[in-house]
């Protein structure tokens, strides 16, 4: 018997001992990631005055009985301000990767009582978000963050409808400082399989707005490759 399998057969005949990980077969990032220091990314006061939600929404064309998610929500900044604009036939889905942030987010939507809000916790290189269900995904101020963008995007990927797109905005600043150049990012969607279909500049800000939609097929991991940072 080989070490390996003697080590797995020991393994395996002991309570709760698991199994090595599996090295990922997608690319490392060849970028630096932001770390996230805060579930919110400006005071909602501000965020209302700069109105860079309602820029958004009406540049993604969001409309009543859609069935969106917020990827990434924190506070909950743009998952309540969605839920009227899909009304009660559309669902606002908001999901956070961090367990006390979906708490915070969750109690938020009970003691608002936002009937069409559903929230989840996902995982940070996977949303969970189930198949075919969003007209439109919004990844707002924390793409930057993602630990390996191409396997995140690749399992975002499923999640649309057809005819849906991914919506996105960030600063346009390197990724260590909180933001993602335009050149990047395009580049990163591209590998997975998407394809740019709208860009605007916000207003008074040094912010984006991106909208992708998927186009062909889904390469497979080992074929991704990592754009230059």
């Amino acid at each position: 018997m080989s070490n390996k399998a003697a080590l797995l057969l020991s393994c395996l005949s002991l309570t709760g001992c698991e199994a090595p990980p599996q090295k990922s077969t997608f690319p490392d990032p060849a970028r630096p990631v932001a770390p996230i220091v805060s579930p919110r990314y400006s005071n909602e006061d501000a965020r209302d005055s700069a109105g860079e939600f309602e820029t958004v929404v009406q540049l993604a064309g969001v409309r009543p009985g859609m069935w969106v998610a917020d990827v990434g929500a924190g506070e909950g900044y743009y998952t309540v301000r969605l839920a009227p604009l899909v009304g009660e036939k559309g669902r606002v889905l908001a999901q956070d990767i961090v367990p006390e942030t979906r708490d915070t987010l969750a109690r938020r939507v009970q003691r608002e009582q936002l009937d069409n809000v559903a929230v989840k916790l996902g995982e940070p290189n996977d949303p969970k978000l189930r198949p075919g269900s969003f007209d439109r995904i919004f990844l707002i101020h924390m793409y930057h963050e993602i630990e390996r963008p191409s396997e995140f995007l690749w399992n975002l990927r499923p999640a649309l409808k057809r005819g849906g797109s991914v919506i996105l905005v960030d600063a346009d600043r390197p990724t260590d400082r909180h933001g993602t150049p335009p050149r990047l990012l395009v580049c990163e969607f591209a590998a997975i399989g998407y394809e740019l279909s709208r860009f605007e500049r916000l207003p008074q800000s040094e912010s984006y707005f991106a909208q992708f939609e998927a186009n062909g097929p889904r390469p497979e991991p080992g074929q991704i490759k990592a754009c230059p940072g």
